[in-house]
This record gives structure tokens, sequence and C-alpha cells, in this order.
């Protein structure tokens, strides 16, 4: 395992949860308008898409067979299915107590969104340093909302600054581990299981955006003229991120 590329991935790791600790930033500071929310999360699930059918879907293709590849999306969609099952059992099981308990269940279920972050670019990496570093800034605008939920449902719940400040401060850790787990499963493996696994990545994120940015961007109830260009405007510069990011 060469040192210098897993460092290298492991800093990369840090950006998910940058997006995060901006959205903690920001409850922090003011609420902001809806429309501005409704619009981030189009853009954020614009990027994600774009992620799946321009990086990670061709890179696959071009190491398994197409039945296999179709395989692997659907294990990716399985394997969102399950995180966002188990991230709803720990904010209801956590739910069920009284008191601030609901409010630490849903900071344990974006803990294990982050860890998942860090898996795929991690993962991304080891295969290829550009990939690594799109799949790593593809999560940063997706995270901002989650950082903003958490941080304003501590204040609600009346915990001390100085408590939710140090208890947001894990989350960067989290991104950063599954990143050595990812790099340590990809670096130096063979095509099946490279290309196996890009398409679980695919499948994964193209669930996740259909299933829970999307609906979670429809929220505010952005006004179309806003949201339908902010998509467009997430998935092109991820477009143009891809194609110029290696000259």
């Amino acid at each position: 395992m060469e040192s210098s590329g897993l460092l290298a991935v492991l800093a990369l790791a840090l950006l998910p949860s940058l997006g995060n600790l901006l959205g903690v930033a920001l409850a922090e500071w003011r609420k902001p308008p809806e429309w501005l929310v409704g619009g981030a999360l189009h853009a954020a699930a614009g990027i994600a898409t774009a992620v799946a059918a321009i990086e990670l879907i061709p890179r696959s293709q071009e190491r398994i067979e197409t039945w296999l590849l179709v395989v692997a999306l659907i294990v990716g969609a399985i394997c969102s299915a399950s995180i966002a099952k188990a991230t709803r059992k720990i904010r209801d099981r956590m739910g069920s107590a009284a008191g601030r308990a609901t409010t630490w269940g849903a900071y344990a279920a974006v803990g294990v969104d982050l860890l998942t972050d860090g898996l795929m670019t991690g993962g991304g990496g080891a295969v290829a340093r550009e990939l690594g570093l799109l799949l790593a800034l593809s999560q940063v605008a997706g995270n901002l909302p989650g950082g903003f939920a958490i941080a304003a449902n501590f204040r609600s719940a009346k915990i001390t600054r100085r408590h939710r400040l140090s208890a947001l401060a894990i989350y960067p850790l989290l991104p950063v581990i599954g990143a050595f787990a990812g790099y340590t499963v990809l670096a130096g493996a063979g095509d099946v299981l490279t290309g196996f696994v890009l398409a679980v990545f695919a499948g994964l994120l193209l669930t996740a955006t259909i299933e829970d940015i999307v609906p979670e961007a429809d929220q505010p109830k952005a006004k179309r003229r806003i949201s339908s260009p902010s998509f467009a405007l997430g998935f092109g510069a991820l477009l143009l991120t891809s194609a110029y990011l290696g000259q």
C-alpha cells in the first residue's frame, strides 16, 4: 500500500465533513431562506447524478461485463436502502426515549452517512486520485443540510454550545475512517472487483439521490425557476470538473 496515495485520499476524505461543518456554522449564525436550501439540495442531486453517470458507470464498464454491472447497481441500491433503514431505526429507537434522545439519534444517523461518504471517497481514490476528489467534492453540498439540522436540533434541545460543538467535532473523523477502509479494499485490486465496487457506489449514489436528496430538496418548495437550473448547474459543474481536472 503506497503511503503517499493513502495520505492523499485521507486528506480528501475531510471534504465530505466540510459541507457538514458549513451547515453547523450556518445554524450557529442564522437560518437560511427556504429557496436557498431547496436550490442547494437540487444542485447536490445534480452533482451526485453526474458522478454516477459520468465517472462511476463508465469506469465500471471498462472493467466488467454489462450484466455484472447491472447486478452491482442493484446491490448498491439495496445497500442504500439498508443504510436508510438502519439510520431510521437509530432515530426511532433513540426517539422512543424522552428528552434529548431524538437529537442524539439523528446525530448518529448523520455519522453513519459520513462514514459511507468516506468509504466511497477512499474506494474511488484507490482507483484514481481524480475520482476520489470528484466523489469527495460531490458530497460537500449534500452534507450541508445535515450539519445544519443537527446543530439546530442541538440548540433547540438546550444543549450548551461547548457540548454541541465538542460532539460535532467528531464528524470529520468518520469519513477518514471510512476512506481508510475503502482504500484498503480497492488499492491494487483486480479489474473485476474494482469495476463491481464502482458500480455498487453508482447504485448507492443514484438510489440515495432519488429516494433521499430529491424528496428533501422538494420540501422547502423552491420554485422550478430555482430548482431546475440548480440541478442542471450541479450536473454541469461536475461535468466540467471531470473534463478539465486532469488537464
